[in-house]
């Protein structure tokens, strides 16, 4: 009754290249820091069990084939046949790549390929800087760099992303910092970086997200679980941007909180908050699977529907995008239809509103009507 046309997944990764064994998959599957319990796999998780629903058919089984019978079928097919059959059942028209992410994963252009669709890249802030101070040998170079880069980065991303900020800011961003300070914690990180330090300087995080700021492109912020604050970091969840949100209203740039789970909810009412905030759910509705319905009303519940945006989060598994592309489409095709099914919606209001989360929303922030 409810169908999305056209998917945009505002924020994913690439899939591996190279050809997986039993615990090379599960490891990806998981996406966790230590095994499974004794006797168990990642497959028994809500995750394990939708990609054993999902993606059985596309590659020519039953849904819910044994793990061991559906990795077989996987090697049959190779890497390549398998990964294309399985991004072109996702239904997904445009994928916008976060590239900051380390291993063996294909970009842009090799996805869009793979799943007939079009891409575009998300530059990773810290990375950028990473790379700039691996080539600058002084302060002053650093910061001529690195300004260059975000700068020259602007031309051709659709956007930019940040996963250490919230971990080590936002908090007290709510305006640059001075001069002296980045000078101060240039200086400071260039000696550690030589050592491989990487950066967590909230002074340096902040200036790096201001400089961001005034390219005018979106700017992506992990809010939520996952790589961008687990569960030790203090003082984690969206509201730690509130701050932030507030200081960067009417300037041009629009903020999307990335993966809001278990933060969810703070997500959503920032996003109703601020005209330039928007929020995704990502990966919190393969992880949540057959829940996932549930999880996605409670963000319905507070952010204004043309502030919610789809997105996978998928990385390293082809089998990822799929389960988010086809859980997302049965959780709000079954919230929203329960909706008109009680008399509470009209049918064309809840398909109006389908199409903005599924792409509408994403093509207006990222200025996709061209691609």
């Amino acid at each position: 009754m409810i169908e999305t046309t056209t998917l945009v997944d505002q924020n994913c990764h690439g899939v591996l290249r190279t050809e997986l064994g039993l615990g090379t998959f599960e490891a990806q599957l998981g996406r966790s820091t230590g095994p499974p319990a004794a006797g168990t796999t990642f497959f028994d998780t809500q995750t394990g069990f939708a990609v054993r629903r999902w993606c059985p058919p596309l590659l020519g089984l039953e849904p819910h084939t044994s793990p061991a019978g559906y990795l077989a079928r996987r090697r049959e097919l190779g890497v390549l046949e398998a990964g294309r059959r399985l991004l072109r059942g996702t239904g997904v028209t445009t994928y916008l790549v976060d590239t900051g992410l380390p291993g063996d994963l294909t970009g842009p252009e090799e996805i869009a390929a793979a799943g007939a669709a079009e891409a575009r890249e998300i530059v990773r802030l810290e990375l950028l800087a990473q790379q700039v101070a691996d080539t600058s040998g002084t302060v002053d170079s650093l910061l001529a760099n690195l300004a260059h880069a975000v700068h020259t980065a602007a031309g051709s991303a659709v956007a930019f992303v940040s996963v250490a900020a919230l971990r080590h800011g936002p908090a007290p961003a709510t305006e640059p910092p001075g001069p002296g300070e980045v000078r101060t914690a240039a200086g400071r990180w260039l000696a550690r970086r030589r050592v491989g330090g990487r950066l967590t300087d909230p002074v340096l995080l902040r200036h790096l997200l201001w400089t961001a700021v005034a390219t005018g492109l979106p700017l992506q912020l992990h809010a939520g679980g996952g790589e961008g604050c687990r569960a030790d970091c203090p003082g984690g969840g969206p509201a730690r941007i509130a701050g932030f949100a507030a200081a960067t209203a009417g300037l041009g740039t629009d903020l999307v909180l990335l993966h809001g789970l278990p933060h969810h909810r703070q997500a959503a009412r920032l996003a109703a908050a601020h005209p330039h905030v928007y929020v995704d759910l990502g990966p919190a509705l393969a992880h949540t699977g057959a829940r996932a319905a549930d999880v996605l009303a409670e963000v319905l519940e507070l952010a204004p529907f043309g502030k919610l945006l789809y997105s996978s989060g998928a990385r390293g598994l082809p089998e990822l995008h799929v389960v988010g592309a086809r859980v997302f489409r049965q959780s709000l095709a079954r919230v929203l239809g329960g909706w008109v099914a009680d008399g509470s919606w009209a049918l064309a209001d809840a398909r109006r509103v389908a199409e903005m989360i599924a792409s509408g929303n994403a093509r207006r922030v990222y200025g996709l009507d061209g691609v």
